[in-house]
């Protein structure tokens, strides 16, 4: 019998451990694409976050228009303004927070549904949600100034002292450049590992990213730097008992930076809360 002679300078590699090795492989890029495309029903049930769980309590309650199909909203020079979709019923407006009369309103044509709201300058910019247009408007007078365009669906929009920050209804936020309106980045949020979606209006918090998570209690809290969720704000059992829609969801954050003060509210709901987050004590 003649012997097959290996060639000269080739390892001698063991079949068996040339399967472990294949095998290794073959597993760490299932891993990679099981991250990649698990996301997380942060309304479920058996969800169990990674990050903690903070609750809330009600410091006081403010009326709102309870025809509101709140889309976005936010605070400056005590005043609220506010973003509300449907086609044929969207505007924005400007709102007393005290009273919840709306002092100014301007009407969006009835193709559009209004979305996310944030104020750049002494510009308001508004999203629609399927159109791929955002109307700019003067915010002193509601006078439109102008428009611009995005790919994709919009969701939430907010802004830094850099840039815009959008939803889509992804997992990722978009930054925009606020002048050209040109996507400057994105990052993408998870729990963990696990990716978050559906997050929805969006507002600036001390440096980090507030999202709500559509048709969900919780209030996601994004690092803006990595977009890890470092936060979890459970609402459970703020929801008004009048809002008996399955529509009137919780969507509607903003934030008070001169008083640290914390507003929340949905759509279709009677009350704006202003809230005080805390740790929640476990039994």
């Amino acid at each position: 019998m003649t012997r097959r002679r290996q060639a000269p300078g080739s390892p001698r590699v063991p079949i068996a451990l040339m399967l472990v090795g294949v095998a290794i492989i073959a597993l760490a890029m299932g891993l990679r694409e099981l991250t990649r495309s698990t996301s997380i029903d942060v309304g479920a049930d058996d969800f169990v976050p990674t990050a903690p769980v903070l609750t809330y309590q009600i410091v006081r309650a403010y009326p709102h228009d309870p025809e509101a199909f709140t889309q976005g909203l936010f605070f400056d020079g005590g005043w609220l303004y506010e973003s509300t979709g449907r086609e044929g019923r969207s505007t924005v407006r400007q709102v007393a927070l005290e009273t919840g009369q709306v002092e100014r309103s301007r009407p969006l044509a009835p193709s559009y549904f209004g979305e996310g709201l944030a104020r750049w300058g002494d510009r308001l910019l508004q999203l629609t949600y399927k159109t791929g247009v955002a109307f700019i408007y003067d915010r002193a007078t509601f006078a439109p100034l102008g428009t611009f365009t995005y790919a994709g669906e919009g969701w939430g929009l907010a802004a830094d002292d850099r840039r815009l920050i959008m939803s889509d209804g992804s997992a990722d936020l978009r930054f925009l450049e606020p002048s050209t309106f040109r996507e400057i980045g994105r990052l993408t949020v998870r729990d963990g590992t696990t990716l978050v979606t559906r997050l929805n209006e969006l507002e600036v918090v001390n440096g980090a990213i507030y999202a709500n998570v559509f048709r969900t209690d919780r209030i996601a809290v994004i690092s803006a730097d990595s977009g890890a969720v470092t936060a979890w704000i459970n609402l459970a059992g703020l929801r008004p008992a009048t809002a008996r829609d399955p529509r009137a969801v919780l969507n509607g954050i903003a934030y008070d930076a001169a008083s640290n003060r914390l507003f929340v509210t949905g759509k279709w709901w009677p009350t704006v809360f202003e809230i005080q987050v805390h740790p929640r004590i476990l039994p």
